[in-house]
């Protein structure tokens, strides 16, 4: 890249640059956050645990206060339970350990907990040196005296620097928070044009996008097993640009859920899925969507290579 491109201009001082790993128990609102923080949607959201399974980055750049901050949303901090999950843990370790900074996230809605404690003894057990910011979320939905409460358990923890209370589903308490971030990280040119907002491939965030839609409309096992692979992208004639994709699932009972009832659930699929990769692309969209069984893709080393889960 052209060293013009990544240096911030007008800037004060000298501008900086760095990552900012998320560390978090799955579901406590990381891929919100991120969003929030990025300005745009650079990840899926859902309410189902490990809906991330790729450490995709989120490039947020502020070209007045000169510093770009690349913020990292990992998987959820699990233990592993077959290749895929045990392939999301090994990424999880080794982007927290390449991090400038940690942002440690917790629900302030549960409270602390086990999984929390965990996470705090493995950062604490990597002896990082990086400094650990919690940011306790979802405080919108506490009274002021169960949010302090929450607050207080943070602050304890040995491995955290600082605590900030906020809601990234509502923006709330954001700000102060990015500005504690952006004083983190060190100096240094740009890392991604000032026009990028994430490092993930077209194809692989526009997959996410319509796995998005999946998981919105899945329960219990079913939303575990899915993942999705756009074959192909081109512009038509017709101005319309077409998006051949399908959806994996392991079993034909699974194919049968997605398929629904004369069609019904993966055209519901299709349909809002279409919406948000228009929205996306800033074009009209055919969207041509199959269901299609891939038996034990969780545990295909060779697969998950070629889908990018590292």
């Amino acid at each position: 890249m052209d060293d013009q491109i990544l240096q911030p201009s007008g800037a004060g001082g000298p501008s900086r640059a760095g990552f900012i790993g998320l560390a978090g128990r799955p579901n406590v609102g990381k891929s919100t956050l991120v969003n929030a923080i990025a300005g745009r949607k650079v990840a899926i959201i859902s309410d189902r645990p490990q809906t991330t399974r790729r450490a995709s980055r989120g490039v947020a750049t502020d070209l007045g206060a000169g510093w770009q901050m690349v913020l990292i949303d990992l998987p959820g901090v699990q233990r592993p339970r077959d290749v895929l999950t045990e392939r999301m843990q090994r990424r999880v370790e080794l982007e927290l350990a390449d991090s400038d900074a940690v942002l440690f996230v917790v629900n302030a809605e549960q409270g602390i907990g086990p999984g929390d404690r965990f996470i705090a003894r493995h950062l604490l057990a990597a002896g990082a040196e990086m400094p650990v910011i919690c940011a306790v979320n979802k405080i919108d939905r506490l009274n002021v005296p169960q949010t302090a409460r929450v607050l207080a358990e943070a602050a304890e923890f040995d491995v955290v620097d600082e605590v900030f209370p906020l809601s990234a589903k509502r923006g709330t308490g954001v700000e102060p928070l990015i500005e504690r971030l952006a004083e983190l990280l060190p100096e240094g040119p740009f890392l991604y044009p000032p026009s990028e907002h994430t490092d993930q491939p077209s194809d692989v965030h526009l997959a996410e996008l319509i796995r998005e839609q999946v998981l919105r409309r899945t329960r219990e096992e079913l939303p575990h097993a899915v993942e999705v692979a756009v074959e192909e992208m081109e512009p038509r004639d017709d101005g319309l640009i077409e998006v051949r994709a399908q959806i994996w699932v392991e079993t034909d009972s699974q194919k049968a859920i997605l398929i629904g009832r004369g069609g019904r659930m993966v055209r519901e699929i299709g349909t809002a899925a279409r919406k948000e990769l228009e929205r996306e692309l800033g074009a009209r969209v055919f969207l041509d969507l199959q269901v299609r069984v891939r038996e034990r893709w969780r545990r295909d080393e060779g697969l998950l290579d070629r889908l990018g889960i590292e």
